[in-house]
């Protein structure tokens, strides 16, 4: 009786029926689903970007969908070197996100040391204010800074020294536009710490700031390998300020950005350098991402925890 009766539905309803009879199955392939449309939607990028890489540049406008290769053709990775120097792009991208997270993670351990372990009055509307910084648009301090980093701003008669295409002149706004998110990630895994191992380490002899860096902050290291990772890949990719506050050469700090830009000009663009230089660049952020994955999520996951 009961085999007639599930005969008579539609495909459905069984598969509703064995749904709920059987809840797993459906969080398997909800997982599955999910996972392939992650792994279409990040990978399928890579997959064009190595297809014009290895596509010699003359057989690249009988491109169709989905690409396929048209032709291979490996020097184009060694091209990106000799054609322009990619390899310069590449240092100064990392000296700027390298130092810029030094920055941050010094200066952002101060505030997230007052902000997670004293209370003071306004405490909560100042965290709001800083978090606030992080939300405004960068074109809206790109002139005032273009101005005050060309010279063009005086003040009692001295002028602002004129940081153009030096590093300075976008290590400060990437220090301060990336520092708010980096203060609010330390600051939290700062407030977990009991205070009685900063006590013992105070009675021991060390200052309030002895005690931030020998104690506090090895203690909070999924925080800070966070705070410190998202820095450095948030400027490794930065492209705006680096547009304005450079010429694009790379004796002038031009960052990676620029050099794949540097490939096209006014009569040739040569779209497999490109896409091989932009390759390249990615592979240092991607093997960063790999190593530290588990300092990342941890830290991200933590954060959002109150014991």
């Amino acid at each position: 009786m009961a085999t007639e009766t599930d005969s008579s539905k539609g495909a459905f309803s069984r598969w509703a029926d064995s749904a709920i009879q059987n809840p797993g199955k459906v969080y398997r392939a909800m997982f599955y689903v999910a996972m392939i449309f992650f792994l279409f939607t990040t990978l399928f990028p890579f997959y064009w970007l190595l297809v014009l890489a290895l596509t010699p540049n003359e057989a690249i406008t009988s491109f169709g969908f989905p690409p396929v290769p048209h032709g291979f053709n490996p020097e184009a990775f060694v091209e990106v070197f000799t054609t322009v120097p990619f390899h310069l792009y590449m240092f100064n991208s990392f000296v700027l996100g390298i130092a810029t997270t030094a920055i941050v993670l010094v200066l952002a351990s101060l505030a997230g040391y007052v902000f997670g372990r004293l209370d003071f009055p306004g405490k909560g509307a100042l965290m709001l204010l800083i978090l606030a910084v992080s939300y405004f648009p960068p074109a809206a301090f790109i002139i005032p800074l273009f101005r005050l980093f060309t010279g063009n701003v005086s003040l009692l008669g001295v002028s602002s020294p004129n940081l153009f295409n030096t590093p300075f002149a976008m290590i400060l706004p990437f220090s301060a536009l990336f520092m708010p998110l980096s203060i609010f990630i330390l600051s939290t895994f700062y407030g977990q710490i009991p205070d009685g191992l900063e006590d013992a380490a105070r009675i021991e002899g060390t200052t309030r700031l002895g005690a931030l860096f020998r104690v506090i902050m090895p203690l909070s290291a999924p925080g800070v390998a966070t705070a410190g990772v998202l820095t450095f890949i948030s400027v490794y990719n930065e492209f705006f300020f680096s547009f304005l506050m450079t010429s694009g050469e790379a004796r002038s700090w031009a960052p990676i950005v620029w050099g794949i830009l540097s490939y096209q000009g006014q009569y040739t663009q040569l779209y497999n350098l490109m896409a091989a230089a932009s390759i390249v660049g990615v592979l240092p952020v991607a093997i960063l991402v790999v190593v530290a994955q588990e300092k990342i999520v941890s830290g991200l996951t933590a954060g959002a925890l109150k014991e």
